[in-house]
């Protein structure tokens, strides 16, 4: 019903610390070392935000396709009937932050793959530049 909703705030929340890690650096002096690290780090929140985003939305499609979110208020059909709205708080609870929590799991591991193929090739791959 609603379980798409979890890993669009988790989405949102990355945005905003996105954002917020470039306002913070964007004028102060930093090494280089540190100033590559703090990139490469808001690169790699770029693809969990695409990742969660990407994945809402589809989510939110196929919701729609079958008739459980519509376009005009309440938007969530459970909504519409109270004795429906604790099912879907619980469907929120247990499906959506388990989705939301295997897809930052996935995106961690893709992380640490990255990083130790990094280590390991010496730091010279350039077909990984802009992945994790």
């Amino acid at each position: 019903m609603a379980c798409f909703t979890v890993p669009l705030a988790e989405a949102v929340i990355v945005t905003a610390v996105r954002k917020l890690a470039l306002r913070r650096h964007a004028g102060g002096t930093v090494d280089a070392a540190r100033e590559g690290k703090l990139k490469s780090f808001k690169e790699k929140l770029r693809v969990l935000e695409k990742m969660l985003y990407g994945g809402s939305f589809l989510l939110a499609i196929e919701h729609i396709y079958h008739g459980e979110v519509v376009l005009y208020p309440p938007f969530l059909t459970a909504m519409r009937d109270p004795a429906e709205i604790p099912v879907m708080l619980h469907e929120m609870a247990t499906v959506g932050t388990g989705m939301a929590l295997l897809v930052t799991a996935v995106w961690g591991a893709g992380c640490l793959v990255a990083s130790r193929m990094k280590k390991n090739s010496g730091g010279n791959m350039p077909g990984l530049q802009g992945a994790f």
